[in-house]
């Protein structure tokens, strides 16, 4: 118990895994728009992203579970399914975003391919922040699970005290 408390206490506040989150996810990501736009030199830009993606939010998730929100150790598998989740809506963003380029640019540079493409992962990024804080890595949970055990019976033996007892009475209360 002594250990589960100290992690809560170790638990970064918004601004700190928020700036965290920024450091770790954004040069993951920053890396990765490099290696998308050198590996679908090679391959379509659509899978070059997908591959990018798995890997980077691998890696990402791991940091995350380690370094950004204060978890503490490595990533569950349950944590990893789920930040796939939002790196899948993130892909879809990304690739929204790159197929708009191509369709009112007939043949966009480079610079402006990373610049739409850093943009719409920046925007799905802030998401992705709001969605691993609050659900994936969200400390609160057994907390609020176990609160809501300890309250209920408070709340109970309250009701009880104040409920009249005499027949009569409850039968005026109904």
């Amino acid at each position: 118990m002594g250990t589960a408390r100290s992690q809560q206490q170790a638990a970064p506040g918004a601004f700190t895994a928020f700036a965290r989150f920024v450091l770790c996810g954004g040069g993951v990501g920053l890396a990765s728009s490099f290696a998308v736009a050198a590996l679908a030199s090679w391959i379509p830009w659509v899978l070059a992203n997908a591959l990018l993606t798995v890997v980077s939010t691998l890696l990402a998730t791991e940091l995350h579970a380690r370094f950004t929100f204060g978890a503490g150790g490595r990533a569950t598998w349950h944590q990893h399914a789920q930040s796939a989740g939002s790196a899948a809506a993130a892909y879809v963003v990304t690739c929204t975003a790159m197929l708009a380029l191509r369709q009112l640019v007939a043949a966009p540079g480079a610079v402006l391919e990373q610049l739409v493409y850093l943009s719409a992962s920046g925007l799905a990024g802030i998401a992705r922040f709001a969605v691993l804080r609050l659900v994936v890595f969200a400390r609160n949970r057994s907390q609020a699970v176990a609160t809501v055990r300890t309250v209920r019976p408070l709340n109970a033996a309250v009701a009880r005290a104040s409920a009249p007892t005499d027949p009569a009475a409850l039968c005026r209360a109904a």
